[in-house]
């Protein structure tokens, strides 16, 4: 640490000896560097040796598994002669020191750039929250499970062979340590790959495309052949993957491990939040419900039910009225004084019926059927339906309808009673 020239901001260094460099983080959180990174760039016109220099001396210091995967990929993978190489730094990691070894005396430039905004990691960062929220339904489209098959071939290959092949493995236990196997396998080329692309894509190009369209056609094809997920089983432990995917693409997303924390957490929770506030909400229909007071519901009575009605209603009535007239408050001499038959009223507190038989006669010749008032009736009402408008004629049977009450036939005791 002592011989090696620090690093700062907008630093453009020009030298031809063998000299090593280090980037000291500032431990300082700023929000504004959430999506910055610092681009170190090494260019010379002649090959010279790029070597990291790492503080841990061996990886089994290593305090995480990506860490010493990252620890035990980036010694032998590293391509060792260069004449331009790039180094992304990000805001808040980890200290970073690399040598510089010239083959020749050539002079070499080191440029140091800040990003404010690093495209990549916000992609990550907005892919992550999509991914999240949207994996319940992603996890059931056809379209997605073939992109996803595709990727997951291209990117790891042996676990989707493994996939592929789960079939024909007798024990769960062997499937479950080989795909732990396959997964660290991967992620070893994975950090290859994200480490070396440019260099990979300057120096075999057509062998990385004829990888990624033969691996990711063969991938398609097998998928293809399965067809989509159908298990509700299935389904739910692809969307379980897919969220803790999406996990991992919102911690590399972002700078400060810290907010990354939390916007892990306020992701789940607001997931979990669906089932407390679906409750509160029923919860308040029914309260709503119960103290809200009921609207009247109007039922519309059929022919024998109103005339039922109306014979239950009248008997009910006329007992009332019998039990009145029979208490000690009903002054009896004031209402025998005003009656034209006392005897009549007297048998009907006793017992006997309102109407006489000679009325009831009397009244279904007038109105019942067959009488020549409904024949009237029906005869008037056909006439004026023909020849005026319906609301006219609406109005002039309501005028008839009550002339026709001026003339019936009086009962002279019934009105008294009434």
């Amino acid at each position: 640490g002592k011989n090696c020239s620090l690093l700062q901001e907008m630093d453009v260094i020009q030298k031809q000896d063998e000299n090593c460099y280090c980037y000291v983080q500032n431990r300082t959180i700023h929000l504004q560097y959430l999506w910055s990174t610092l681009q170190i760039k090494v260019n010379s016109r002649e090959k010279f040796r790029f070597e990291p220099i790492s503080e841990k001396n061996n990886c089994q210091n290593s305090e995480t598994v990506l860490e010493f995967a990252a620890c035990a990929v980036q010694v032998p993978w590293k391509p060792e002669t260069c004449t331009e190489t790039f180094l992304s730094i990000k805001q808040y990691g980890e200290d970073v020191c690399f040598k510089i070894q010239p083959f020749k005396i050539e002079p070499y430039v080191v440029r140091v750039k800040r990003e404010m905004l690093d495209g990549k990691l916000l992609f990550l960062f907005v892919a992550g929250i999509f991914l999240f929220h949207f994996a319940n339904s992603l996890s059931r489209s056809a379209k997605f499970f073939y992109l996803s098959g595709v990727i997951l071939g291209v990117l790891a290959v042996l676990v989707f062979v493994l996939l592929t092949l789960k079939r024909f493995i007798p024990r769960h236990s062997t499937f479950w340590i080989l795909m732990s196997g396959f997964w660290m396998v991967s992620l070893y080329f994975i950090y290859y790959f994200k480490e070396n692309i440019q260099w990979l894509w300057s120096e075999h190009r057509n062998y990385l495309l004829g990888y990624f369209l033969a691996v990711g056609i063969t991938s398609f094809a097998i998928c293809y052949q399965h067809g989509p997920l159908t298990t509700e089983l299935s389904i739910t432990l692809f969307t379980w993957t897919l969220q803790l995917t999406a996990f991992v693409l919102i911690y590399f997303g972002v700078t400060i491990p810290q907010v990354a924390y939390a916007v892990i957490a306020v992701s789940i929770c607001s997931k979990g939040l669906c089932y407390p506030l679906g409750a509160a909400c029923y919860i308040a229909r029914k309260m709503k419900h119960h103290f809200k007071s009921k609207k009247l519901v109007f039922k519309y009575l059929t022919e024998e039910e109103y005339r039922e009605q109306g014979e239950s209603e009248t008997i009910r009535a006329l007992e009332e009225l019998r039990s009145f007239c029979r208490s000690p408050d009903f002054p009896s001499w004031i209402a025998v004084s005003k009656l034209q038959a006392p005897h009549r009223f007297a048998a009907f507190v006793l017992g006997s019926p309102h109407i006489s038989p000679a009325e009831t006669k009397a009244h279904d010749e007038q109105y019942g059927i067959g009488s020549s008032f409904l024949e009237e009736q029906l005869f008037e009402a056909r006439a004026q339906s023909e020849q005026d408008e319906p609301a006219n004629s609406v109005h002039e049977e309501d005028e008839e309808n009550e002339n026709e009450m001026h003339t019936q036939v009086p009962f002279p005791y019934g009105t008294e009673l009434l």
